[in-house]
């Protein structure tokens, strides 16, 4: 049975968190801060899955009690194998919420950090300050009024479940789907992968029609591996089954962790394979290019220096694109193409910590200022963190979002790639604007 702590300052709700996760009033409850001082333990239940939940007491300023108190709360920290962050939507962070938070960031375990008491959308637009703590985007939740538990069950969930559920997780294979415009070899691959003939091939194109999907191990690694149609030019389709198969391999990619893009050397690279490639980088999705039929190639240098080249100035969204050569035929150059369905995955879970990206931030900066606004100031760029992977995504908090050009953020984006090694994925920065604090007082003045 896995074990949850909740923990954070005084009075933010923990203990009302904890009621609500037990569905019983176990723990007192009061507007005075520092009613909880013990850890209290109990059983819940979220979504049939039974865990441990620890509700322990809030940090104060120090004191001969307060440093007990939190001696019983780091035996609820090393005990727990998921913590809860809880802190108040209607006060600013403050040195205790900075000095947990960097204890919490030591122990490598996973953390969810609540913003509770977040009753209205005044409270939600005010968040900011959070994502300076480094714990990821903070879930809005209002204890009291069981508001947001939607969201905090569906982040707590996978974290919690039972060893026999989870070693099933941790063996959840790969989804790696083939994808590419009809004929080029997708099927032809697919079965020399597997060292035998799975899939329907032929020399007319169309053969497939829905995608398969076939469970494959590479050096004991679990695959769940996806042939597709052929996807044509879209205006060029008039047959109701075609449509129906290209929809069909647009959800494959849809639902794919890595996208294998199949291109035919002897075919120039074709719009429809932008399309496709540009479609897989808009959802998010790793992209590997595979170019079949190496081995019909007499000159390789000759056609692979053109070839990247142009598809580095069509695929600007994605800086060191993989493109293997590899015939489906012989089974060239398979083991580099897994070698690169792995390392662009691996990537794309990566996560970097807050303070190396304000580092990079500054540098950055300090390279190239960012712009002026309309005041005659330089748009100001407070502090930046990862939100989420798969694929990375990082926030940087400014006054003046709009303010900020796209061949700033696209510098930063390709600043991101060479600093952290993050190449060949898609990278998202969004800008989310953090209200100026003085500037209420400024206009009272005034």
């Amino acid at each position: 049975m896995k074990t949850v702590a909740i923990v954070g300052r005084t009075n933010v709700g923990k203990s009302t968190l904890f009621n609500k996760l037990c569905h019983k009033r176990l723990a007192l409850v009061h507007d005075r801060p520092g009613v909880t001082r013990d850890r209290k333990e109990a059983t819940a239940t979220l979504k049939e899955q039974t865990f441990r939940l620890i509700d322990t007491a809030g940090l104060e300023k120090t004191t001969e009690l307060a440093k007990a108190m939190w001696e019983q709360t780091r035996v609820a920290i090393s005990e727990a194998d998921v913590i809860v962050m809880v802190s108040d939507a209607r006060t600013e962070m403050n040195a205790l919420d900075r000095d947990l938070a960097r204890e919490l960031h030591k122990t490598h375990k996973p953390v969810l950090l609540v913003a509770n008491k977040c009753e209205s959308d005044k409270q939600k637009q005010n968040l900011g300050d959070f994502y300076q703590l480094g714990l990821g985007e903070p879930i809005c939740l209002s204890a009291e009024h069981k508001l947001g538990f939607d969201i905090l069950a569906g982040k707590l969930l996978p974290l919690i479940q039972a060893p026999e559920e989870e070693s099933l997780e941790n063996e959840r294979p790969l989804k790696l789907a083939v994808v590419g415009r009809p004929n080029v070899g997708k099927s032809t691959l697919i079965n020399k992968m597997l060292g035998k003939n799975r899939l329907l091939t032929g020399p007319e194109a169309g053969v497939t029609r829905d995608a398969i999907s076939v469970n494959w191990e590479w050096e004991g690694k679990k695959i769940q591996l996806t042939d597709t149609a052929g996807l044509r030019k879209f205006g060029k389709i008039s047959d109701d089954l075609e449509k129906m198969s290209g929809e069909d391999t647009q959800n494959a990619i849809d639902f794919a962790e890595v996208v294998v893009l199949v291109l035919d050397v002897g075919q120039p690279l074709e719009r429809q394979d932008l399309l496709i490639a540009s479609r897989v980088l808009k959802e998010g999705r790793c992209l590997v290019i595979a170019l079949n039929k190496w081995d019909t190639v007499e000159n390789p240098q000759k056609v692979w220096g053109p070839l990247k080249e142009r598809m580095y100035e069509s695929l600007q969204q994605v800086k060191d694109l993989n493109v293997i050569p590899v015939s489906a035929k012989t089974g060239y150059g398979l083991k580099q193409l897994m070698e690169a369905v792995f390392k662009v995955y691996a990537l794309w879970n990566k996560r970097i910590p807050t303070h190396k990206l304000n580092v990079f931030l500054d540098m950055m900066k300090e390279a190239h200022p960012t712009p002026l606004a309309k005041n005659g100031r330089r748009v100001p760029l407070k502090y930046m963190t990862q939100v989420s992977t798969r694929p990375p995504t990082f926030v940087i908090f400014t006054t003046n979002p709009d303010r900020l050009p796209d061949s700033y953020i696209r510098y930063l984006s390709n600043g991101l790639r060479d600093e952290f090694g993050i190449t060949g994925i898609p990278v998202r920065i969004q800008l989310r604007k953090r209200e100026n604090p003085f500037a209420e007082k400024d206009n009272k003045k005034i």
